[in-house]
């Protein structure tokens, strides 16, 4: 079965949304990561909220990358 030939416009929006996939992953992590250290320092509970604010921010990152390349690619 032949699936239709996307036109260019199809094209140009796919990659437009997989472009913005690297820098969506890098400020989960980033956002995640600051948000954990401000917390630490209020509450001085150091390295631990930091490194829990890291890899939920990685988890979304991941999800956010996960979401967008099955949505961008069906």
């Amino acid at each position: 079965m032949n699936s239709p030939r996307k036109t260019r416009a199809d094209v140009v929006r796919t990659i437009g949304a997989l472009s913005t996939v690297g820098l969506a992953f890098v400020l989960a992590v980033v956002i995640g990561a600051w948000f954990g250290r401000v917390l630490d320092s209020w509450l001085g509970t150091s390295p631990w909220l930091f490194m829990l604010g890291f890899f939920l921010g990685l988890a979304a990152g991941i999800l956010n990358v996960y979401r967008t390349v099955s949505k961008t690619l069906k």
